[in-house]
């Protein structure tokens, strides 16, 4: 595996077990907890707002600060696994939440909700978010790389899966400041997992990427997190993704997963029953992400994204009435937008790939994923503007409804041309120039 002098030995033999295997289990849990530190707010909103009186919107300024930090870095986070290594980047990550989730019990004013629930806490999700995913998926796997990627994309329901029920239950018994020193034993924990197990390549034990032959030819270097920008704003490709994916953040994690609970929490449903349908939204979410990426293998990726997207935007036009009715209807709707959460993010993927390179996927990538988050940033700042001084979360809902519509009609026109083989050409060429 390794020579005598200490340096990684050349890639032999596939073996019967690829420890490729083991490091997507351990993304996995990562992004679980991840996704349970970012999920925590919308849990914390109601009691912050009751104890200290701060309003929706100052608190909602709070989260939209960590939603773009999320996900700015990440095109930065890619080129520093790149330069210092994914496992030396997601160790200190993960060291940053654990210490600023538990600091966060003792906060008083709102700057420090602000400083770290915002800045911290928005830093350390930067590193270990969807940008690791790809990462992880390109550099460890050739073949079953849409499953792999759908699989850990799906790890952020299985955290709300995970976490919402428990903390919501433990905020309504023992408070918030409990609930929230659970989160931050969680990420001590995964603190260790990775320190014992994580890897930064598959050259690094040996082993080429699962799926790759012995005899092909090396990968060409990533570029820079800002040379990658350049490269990408010329292409319409980057354009189409990333506005799309900016419809995609504010739909999501920007609205739903910020302010469902405070929206069914107006409607007189306990915060218990409202995190369980976030749950099960992460139940359904799992089984069609996980599906995404295996239709991803198979099928065309703008035609994929244009029924996600569609589906998303009518779920949520219907969202108000729903609510009006009760829980009883709820059901229906936490099934239904479940399956559609996040799997936009295996087609989305593939097709950074296709247009910009496979060395280049993190990176630009990550671009893509900034904006995803700058959209979540302003629909959970939005929201709240909304629900402070119209009384209701109505007219969001309504809002990101019809974008979303926007957006997956967005592939049959625009996106028809930006994603040809000729399309594609120019863009490997200006990467390579």
């Amino acid at each position: 595996m390794f020579s005598l002098q200490g340096a990684p030995a050349a890639p032999g033999p596939a073996p019967r077990f690829h420890y490729a295997w083991v490091i997507a289990a351990v993304t996995f849990v990562v992004l679980i907890v991840t996704a349970g530190v970012r999920a925590t707010p919308g849990v914390l909103m109601v009691p912050l707002e009751a104890e200290f009186g701060w309003s929706r919107a100052a608190i909602s300024a709070a989260v939209a600060i960590n939603i773009a930090l999320f996900g700015l870095i990440g095109p930065f986070a890619a080129s520093a696994m790149n330069r210092w290594g994914l496992r030396r980047l997601v160790l200190a990550a993960i060291a940053l939440l654990a210490v600023s989730v538990a600091v966060s019990t003792r906060m008083q004013n709102q700057w420090q909700m602000t400083l770290l629930w915002g800045i911290c806490v928005g830093t350390g999700t930067g590193v270990t978010s969807m940008v690791l995913a790809a990462v992880v998926a390109t550099r460890w796997f050739v073949a079953r790389r849409g499953v792999v990627l759908g699989a850990l994309s799906a790890a952020n329901a299985t955290g709300q899966l995970i976490f919402l029920p428990l903390l919501a239950r433990v905020v309504e018994r023992q408070g918030w400041r409990q609930a929230t020193l659970i989160v931050a034993a969680a990420a001590v924990v995964v603190f260790v997992v990775v320190l014992i197990f994580m890897r930064d390549r598959p050259q690094d034990l040996g082993l080429l990427p699962y799926g790759e032959h012995a005899g092909s030819p090396p990968a060409p270097a990533a570029l820079a997190p800002f040379t990658a920008l350049r490269m990408a704003v010329r292409s319409p490709a980057f354009w189409v993704l990333a506005g799309t994916f900016f419809v995609c953040g504010a739909s999501t994690n920007g609205l739903i997963g910020t302010h469902l609970i405070a929206a069914c929490h107006d409607h007189g449903i306990s915060e218990v029953r409202s995190a369980q349908l976030l749950a099960l939204m992460g139940i359904f979410d799992i089984v069609g992400t996980t599906a995404s990426g295996w239709l991803s293998d198979r099928y065309s990726s703008r035609h994929l994204l244009f029924g996600y997207y569609t589906l998303r935007g009518l779920s949520l036009l219907y969202l108000p009435f729903t609510l009006q009715n009760g829980a009883g209807g709820l059901g229906l709707f936490a099934v239904f937008y479940g399956l559609d959460w996040i799997a936009t993010v295996p087609p989305t993927v593939k097709l950074t790939s296709q247009a910009f390179g496979r060395e280049n996927t993190g990176v630009v990538y990550g671009w893509i994923g900034a904006s995803h988050q700058l959209g979540a940033s302003m629909a959970a700042f939005g929201a709240g503007a909304i629900r402070t001084f119209v009384g209701g979360y109505e007219p969001a809902f309504w809002i990101a409804g019809v974008l979303c519509v926007l957006a997956g009609m967005a592939f049959l026109t625009i996106g028809r041309r930006s994603f040809t083989p000729a399309r594609t050409a120019e863009s490997l060429a200006a990467a390579s120039g």
